[in-house]
């Protein structure tokens, strides 16, 4: 019972949101409070200036009035700031020592002027410490127990004092007085439990309110935040975008927009797993955050692509060593569980201004510069140009009239001779498209192959140049084979595969006479998807020839896993071939390695009789190049099988 006791008369200072609250109320009835006290310690000195004695109508008010002054006054000086907890519940501690103090003061100054006067005098001593004291209490609501302490320090002797007077009036005050303030008190626990519960309720809603905003900003940080680097997405990344191109066009700062493309990720992903990879993906986020304090905002945008927001750099040369410094940085050696990896990134960059002035534009050009970086200088940076955006133009002329196009009517193919340098017979055609478009005239076959790619038409174009060249082989013997090309797009469509494979079959040529070339580069942008579709051309007997071999990234570690039955050397070899030794040791090695994976090695691009000698003494036969024919017509394939005469001695004499 005292434990009870002691907790209602004292601050509850474990509640610190109760405490500021108690203290924000009172401050509002502080000056309430002391205008009751003086106003009415007015009136009764006032009744009693000429009965009582100077000391008590004068001196004591006097300096009651000063305390009651000055307590108004730093309570109002003090009335907006802010009190920490210890500090709130100190003035909470000393409000109600004070209560209890002038309390007794000025009831024991009141009671002292009852021995003078008439009954009315006595009558308002009475109706002063009533009312003074109860409206003191209405002030003091929020603070229970200074409340109780005034109630029980004036109201308890006050109604012994007047019950003890005999005078009937005076009993009845005193008895009245009493069951008025048995009323206040119940009132003033009904008050406070009403007002903590509101406090109460105040705390949760706050700490809903503040979960709720905690889930909000979780949420919000979940939607523009990738989950496995920890870098912005693509939504937070076009976001930022947006917000630095408005302050660009407000105060003029340069902005280049990067785009990076990973090469060699998917192989890698592929051979040591989807967890490597996603440590790779972490890896190359955190090498990409170390040039934040460099003016770039790096985001992932999906899959192996970042995007880098370059600002205060608009000069293309910068720009560039720039995007080379973090090329360089990206290609350092992975280690990943006790594995090593090792991967590049290419770069496109597009420069506010320069490649256009909206977020789309400046997307589109960086990607057409990335688009160039991976095709020509992977691992590189590619910064837009103006002759990129000729580029640009050109490739669309060409989209536009290649839709318009009647592939059956404008596309023709011309067959380059692929010849046995033992005997100098032809033992096949490469076919090679041609466009004569009655709109832009002679389009060279990388520009309008770029174009279909880019245009989703090249599975069609695929389709019509195939039947094209089986129509063209039925006119061969049947020992003479032809070479068809698939392009990136090509090999990983099942879509395109299927519609090949069934043209293939309806055209009654003998599959066994067919070779599938395609890049490396094709092969690795979805190295599964590729290789499931070389595997079914290879069910149906036709062969499969890796074009380019040697310029890519993961020739080695991936040739055994495709179904090869051709290795066709890159031209890049072949040029210094006879002076170079260095060239000679990497033909001979892609030679060796043919032979010991089963696989015929062919080499492109001989044009001089000193190259044939140099390849000829390295063990190639199948040979390709001007030195033998150009590019022939069909018409031309017909009237011979063979090389011309002069060709075919200059074959034999190399043997």
């Amino acid at each position: 019972m005292f434990g009870s006791l002691k907790s209602i008369l004292s601050i509850e200072s474990d509640n610190p949101e109760l405490v500021q609250a108690q203290l924000a109320a009172f401050t509002k009835q502080v000056p309430l409070l002391y205008f009751i006290l003086v106003t009415n310690t007015v009136a009764l000195t006032a009744t009693h200036f000429d009965t009582a004695p100077a000391l008590l109508t004068l001196g004591v008010p006097g300096i009651l009035y000063a305390v009651c002054v000055l307590r108004l006054v730093n309570w109002r000086l003090s009335r907006n700031r802010l009190h920490r907890h210890g500090q709130a519940v100190a003035k909470l501690r000393a409000t109600q020592r004070l209560t209890v103090v002038l309390g007794a003061v000025f009831f024991a100054w009141s009671i002292s002027l009852y021995p003078y006067g008439d009954a009315l005098q006595r009558a308002h001593v009475a109706f002063y410490v009533a009312n003074t004291v109860i409206g003191c209490i209405f002030c003091l609501m929020h603070l229970r127990a200074a409340a109780l302490m005034l109630t029980a320090i004036v109201l308890v002797p006050f109604t012994v004092f007047f019950s003890a007077t005999g005078n009937p009036v005076f009993i009845a005050l005193a008895l009245n007085v009493a069951l008025v303030a048995v009323a206040m008190v119940f009132i003033l626990f009904t008050y406070y439990r009403d007002f903590e519960a509101l406090i109460r309720s105040q705390k949760e809603l706050t700490a809903r309110q503040a979960e709720t905003q905690r889930l909000s900003d979780e949420n919000h940080r979940l939607a523009n935040l990738d989950s496995l680097t920890n870098l912005p997405n693509r939504r937070q990344f076009r976001t930022e975008l947006e917000r630095r191109l408005a302050e660009a066009e407000a105060d003029g700062t340069a902005v280049a927009l990067g785009l990076v493309d990973l090469d060699g990720f998917k192989p890698v992903n592929d051979t040591f797993g989807h967890g490597v990879g996603d440590r790779l993906l972490m890896e190359v986020g955190e090498r990409l955050s170390a040039f934040s304090g460099r003016g770039i905002f790096p985001a992932r945008l999906g899959g192996d692509e970042f995007g880098l927001i370059i600002l205060g750099c608009g000069c293309p040369e910068r720009l560039r060593a720039l995007g080379e410094e973090i090329c360089l940085v990206l290609a350092e050696p992975y280690i990943l569980n006790g594995l090593t990896a090792r991967i590049s990134g290419s770069l496109g960059v597009s420069i506010l201004g320069e490649a256009g002035t909206t977020a789309d534009r400046l997307f589109d050009r960086a990607d057409f510069a990335l688009y160039l970086a991976k095709q020509n200088f992977r691992g590189t940076t590619v910064v837009f140009s103006a002759e990129h955006e000729a580029e640009i133009n050109e490739q669309g002329r060409i989209q536009q009239a290649l839709r318009a196009a009647d592939l059956e009517a404008e596309m023709s193919l011309v067959f380059q001779p692929q010849v046995d340098a033992d005997t100098g017979r032809v033992s096949g055609y490469e076919a090679l498209a041609r466009w004569e478009s009655p709109l832009v005239g002679a389009v060279p076959p990388g520009a309008f192959i770029r174009a279909a790619e880019r245009s989703g038409l090249i599975g069609r174009l695929t389709e019509v140049l195939m039947r094209k060249a089986l129509a063209a082989a039925h006119a061969w013997p049947d020992d003479v084979r032809l070479s068809i090309n698939l392009s990136t797009r090509d090999i990983v469509s099942n879509r395109t595969v299927d519609g090949l494979l069934d043209i293939i079959a309806e055209s009654g040529v003998d599959p066994a006479r067919l070779d599938i070339e395609v890049t490396e580069t094709a092969v690795m942008r979805n190295f599964e998807l590729a290789r499931e579709n070389l595997m079914r051309f290879k069910a149906r007997g036709i062969g499969i020839a890796l074009d380019d071999f040697g310029t890519g990234h993961s020739s080695l570690n991936y040739v055994h896993k495709l179904p090869l039955t051709k290795i066709k050397i890159d031209r890049s070899f072949i040029v210094d071939i006879a002076t170079n030794e260095l060239s000679r040791s990497i033909v001979r090695t892609i030679v060796d390695l043919s032979r010991n994976v089963g696989c015929v090695c062919v080499v492109e691009g001989m044009e001089t009789h000193e190259q044939v000698l140099a390849l000829r003494r390295l063990g190639c036969r199948m040979m390709q190049g001007y030195y033998f024919a150009r590019p022939q017509t069909l018409e031309e394939t017909l009237s011979r099988h063979s090389l011309p005469a002069d060709a075919t001695k200059a074959a034999r004499k190399t043997g």
